[in-house]
């Protein structure tokens, strides 16, 4: 049988288990079980990675759980600036959004981009029009309002501090990458960005190589953490060219830029990973990272802490 699997993450960071309550726990790992699960079907049924990277993550999109789609935090104006990307490791296409609002999926919007548009990123109020003449689904801000996520923007205000998604420093991107039965890599990831952002910001789920890449010759990554380090490390091709020039394995590659160059730098945060062969890598620097996955060999995993 060819190898095909799928990983998952919804986000990195100082995760407390005394703050995360049972049911919240069990809330959490019922939504990433949900989000590979289709997209482990996708590829069962002979699904391509990209079909499979994008069910997922629309899966984790559409739940309020995570810092992406209707999770969304609040920018500084109190509205909702969202960045997606998605890669194709066949072709190396891509297509990516940033900044946009009332977008029910970024994804599928990135997903559009890549496949319908001459460029890789669009931003702002051009993507959010470009989404109009696409026809995909629109949401009002009510639709993306979370009274824990107002709060959270009230406190960062009060303070004027730009924040990370959670109050205990949770990077709340989600993503996932797959691998297809053709041998096919994807990755894609999506994100509401930090609390509070101001001017613009822009992280590294959007930027290709960095936040998001997919490769055939060597792996498909999804990055979560603190962006503005994983822009300078550009970790998503770091590790694909650690692979491809220097001979390292996906597990050494992944393991040597998560665990030893991003906190050189200050760097916090993880990735999710899978080559060509199927083997998957789920690294974080941090206490926690919500993060699943499944392979055709039978296994199966879903956790939050180390």
């Amino acid at each position: 049988m060819k190898p095909f699997a799928i990983a998952i993450h919804g986000g990195a960071g100082t995760v407390s288990k005394t703050k995360l309550t049972k049911w919240k726990r069990e809330a959490y790992n019922q939504i990433l079980t949900r989000a590979y699960t289709v997209g482990f079907m996708v590829l069962k049924k002979g699904g391509s990675a990209l079909e499979a990277v994008a069910e997922a993550v629309i899966i984790m999109e559409d739940s309020h759980l995570f810092n992406a789609g209707k999770g969304s935090v609040f920018t500084h104006e109190g509205d909702f600036a969202m960045d997606a990307a998605i890669m194709d490791g066949k072709k190396l296409q891509a297509g990516a959004v940033a900044g946009v609002s009332q977008v029910r999926n970024p994804i599928l919007l990135a997903d559009c981009i890549m496949k319908k548009s001459k460029h890789v990123i669009l931003s702002g109020n051009q993507a959010l029009q470009y989404a109009k003449e696409q026809g995909l689904t629109l949401e009002d801000k009510e639709y993306f309002y979370d009274e824990f996520r107002y709060n959270q923007w009230q406190r960062a205000l009060q303070k004027d501090k730009v924040e990370l998604d959670h109050d205990e420093e949770k990077y709340g991107t989600v993503g996932a990458v797959a691998l297809d039965k053709k041998g096919n890599l994807a990755a894609a990831t999506s994100t509401g960005g930090m609390v509070n952002k101001k001017y613009g910001r822009i992280g590294d789920s959007p930027l290709i190589g960095i936040g998001t890449y997919a490769n055939n010759k060597t792996c498909a990554i999804s990055c979560t953490g603190h962006g503005e380090y994983f822009i300078r490390s550009v970790v998503g091709h770091d590790v694909s060219a650690r692979m491809m020039y220097g001979g390292q394995s996906l597990e050494e590659a992944s393991h040597e830029v998560i665990k030893v160059k991003l906190p050189k730098l200050g760097g916090r945060g993880g990735l999710i990973g899978v080559d060509k062969n199927g083997n998957v890598v789920m690294p974080f620097n941090t206490s926690g990272m919500y993060r699943g996955y499944k392979s055709f060999n039978g296994k199966e995993f879903v956790g939050i802490f180390k």
